[in-house]
């Protein structure tokens, strides 16, 4: 290659230096195990973790009530105990909860009938935050569910949900 060549192509980008993708570890948040008597301290506990760590207001409140949806299903479907582990991940919030039941069937993710009593926990943990993920395992099951951690004063990177959180947050400011 000569160097007139080289200037032929002005318009071409130069290739720099290959800059390696950087992966930041979860930061664990909390991890303990749980039974029906310690479902309570467990949640005001989580309250304080979540608002360590940022996350506040109405997206704070929705988390830890669809945590405690899924803690309790563990409770009462999952053989009465479980293990919550709550990580950050950057911007996201990562809560897992996991127990020893059986599941059989179906995991349902469904709102029931009006006149069924119960059933609208996983729905609920769904609607309530930014996704929600059940794995099956051989000794039980999964459930894992995530928020973005968004800064208060920048409502540019808060999106509008629908059904979800954030359109509730957006009919409550119209009103």
């Amino acid at each position: 290659m000569t160097d007139e060549s080289a200037t032929s192509e002005p318009d071409r980008p130069v290739p720099g230096p290959v800059s390696p993708h950087v992966v930041t570890p979860a930061v664990p948040l909390m991890s303990q195990e749980f039974t029906a008597t310690t479902v309570t301290a467990l949640r005001h506990a989580l309250r304080t973790q979540v608002a360590m760590a940022g996350l506040t207001g109405d997206l704070a409140y929705d988390f830890v009530l669809a945590v405690h949806e899924l803690v309790t299903n563990a409770v009462r479907h999952g053989g009465g105990r479980g293990q919550i582990d709550l990580r950050r991940h950057d911007d996201v919030l990562i809560c897992e909860i996991t127990d020893r039941g059986a599941a059989v069937g179906e995991l349902p993710v469904r709102l029931p009938t009006v006149d069924t009593a119960g059933g609208r926990g996983l729905w609920l943990a769904q609607q309530l935050t930014d996704g929600l993920i059940l794995t099956r395992h051989l000794e039980g099951v999964s459930a894992t569910v995530t928020v973005c951690v968004r800064p208060a004063d920048d409502p540019a990177v808060r999106p509008t949900v629908v059904g979800g959180h954030g359109a509730a947050d957006d009919d409550q400011k119209q009103r």
